[in-house]
């Protein structure tokens, strides 16, 4: 295991004649990101180049005028070995704020360099919630040591988070909120936010509680301060708010900040007390992880990660591709069922490919479509049947329209117009086909609480393929075609 410490910070700037050699000249704070906010790649290279050179100095000046977002994504843009010689380079601006953008497998890489006391000094710097996705996973007794080294406010609050489910609303909140009673007025309630410094500086509203500190509404900061300071902030408050549950899973919080364009949230126990807040700007992680997750199950990519190991990879999409394997080689058991049809007349081997690859495609779009609905709410018990039916009436549309494009190309191709009379009836079936199995798979995956995401993909293939093998061949066997 390599290791790396915080270094002290510098005590004087590079002179002016040094930025030459550090190639700064031609890379000042401003142009070090192109117009999309990303690294460049030749500050990237400079910053490298610096590194193979042994001039940690040099490195740490180009990185250190870097927001820590951009200091996250540099560590994300090279590999693990330059990872670790760029980390001992810049050791001491690796605080909170880095490591809270970072990537899940770049972070994890850099926290297992670190001593515990290190991991505990850069989690007392963060919310509880940016700190527990740094600790969260770590090996058990890694996180012991940790907790050890924490405070034991911090540690008693990091080690309830880590009591909840993971990727639920009590991993996701942070403890640190305002609540106050709905008696004091407004001048107090300032009074208050004045004179305590141990309260949270980034807040957007208070929480008004009941004597059960249970909460009863929300009190923006711009109503207390446009208030008279003698109205008690029960006048002023909001009563209708959103609650989430503790356990809540994190997909349904961001569901709900969405639904109803939420800053902030309460967070309540099961008794109904208040026991931390959501914000916005987590749910904007929330809502990107989600979602890429989704597209990546789709396809059977695993987490998809490029900084993933390659390892780790490969399980992921291993299986996957070997269950591809098993239902190819269902519809290869259809080819097979008529091999001497396929013999008698060379043409059908040419064109069956065409019919379950168009269906293939067909089922993909209908599947994405609902895997969406089903994740974003859309879809539910309640419009199931609509729903199935606007996809049946989508697919007949598709279906003639590709059809007879394919039946008067097939005709005039091979001369034959009963072939192209079976192949449109075969792709007309196969669509249809298609678009039923695009939202029926996922729906009942759904209904048996089963990620729609992660198998409908290899059932829908399975049954474009051999649905559309075993209409147009045996068509074409009904039809005489081949004698």
């Amino acid at each position: 295991m390599y290791q790396f410490r915080h270094g002290p910070a510098r005590e004087a700037e590079i002179s002016d004649t040094e930025l030459p050699e550090l190639e700064t000249d031609a890379l000042p704070p401003e142009t070090q990101l192109d117009e999309d906010d990303r690294l460049k790649p030749e500050y990237v290279t400079a910053v490298l180049d610096a590194l193979e050179a042994g001039d940690d100095e040099g490195a740490r000046a180009l990185v250190e005028p870097l927001h820590p977002a951009d200091i996250a994504d540099l560590f994300e843009l090279v590999g693990d070995e330059e990872r670790v010689n760029l980390a001992r380079a810049v050791a001491d601006l690796l605080n909170g704020d880095v490591f809270a953008e970072m990537n899940d497998y770049v972070r994890e890489q850099l926290i297992q360099a670190l001593e515990p006391h290190e991991v505990a000094d850069i989690a007392s710097e963060l919310d509880t919630d940016d700190a527990v996705a740094i600790i969260e996973d770590m090996d058990e007794d890694e996180q012991r040591a940790v907790l050890r080294a924490l405070d034991p406010d911090d540690r008693a609050a990091i080690e309830e988070a880590l009591s909840f489910p993971e990727e639920s609303a009590g991993r996701l909140m942070q403890r640190e909120l305002i609540a106050v009673p709905e008696h004091w007025t407004v001048a107090e309630t300032i009074e208050f936010l004045r004179g305590d410094e141990e309260l949270t500086t980034d807040f957007w509203e208070i929480f008004v509680v009941d004597p059960g500190h249970r909460p009863i509404g929300t009190c923006q900061l711009s109503w207390i301060l446009r208030a008279p300071g003698g109205i008690a902030i029960g006048d002023v408050m909001k009563r209708e708010q959103t609650l989430i549950p503790v356990d809540m899973d994190q997909e349904e919080v961001a569901l709900r900040f969405q639904k109803y364009a939420l800053i902030s949230a309460a967070v309540v126990d099961a008794s109904g007390r208040l026991v931390g807040m959501i914000t916005v700007d987590d749910i904007v992680h929330i809502i990107q992880q989600e979602a890429g997750e989704d597209v990546l199950r789709l396809s059977g990519a695993g987490e998809g990660d490029i900084n993933e190991p390659i390892l780790d990879s490969y399980k992921s999409r291993v299986r996957w591709l070997l269950a591809n394997l098993i239902t190819a080689m269902v519809a290869s058991s259809v080819i097979a069922a008529f091999e001497g049809t396929i013999a008698r007349m060379v043409a059908l081997a040419t064109l069956m490919p065409i019919v379950a690859g168009v269906g293939g495609n067909a089922g993909t779009q209908t599947l994405a479509v609902t895997v969406r609905a089903l994740a974003t709410n859309q879809l539910t018990q309640s419009n199931t049947a609509r729903a199935i039916m606007r996809e049946i009436r989508v697919a007949m549309m598709n279906g003639v329209t590709v059809a007879a494009v394919i039946g008067v190309g097939v005709s005039l191709v091979f001369g034959n117009p009963a072939l192209g009379l079976v192949i449109a009836a075969a792709m007309m079936t196969n669509i249809l086909v298609a678009g039923l199995a695009g939202v029926l798979v996922p729906v009942t995956l759904d209904r048996f609480d089963a990620d729609p995401a992660v198998a409908s993909s290899v059932f829908v293939t399975m049954t474009t393929d051999s649905i559309g093998f075993l209409a147009f061949l045996g068509l074409a066997t009904a039809a005489g075609l081949t004698g």
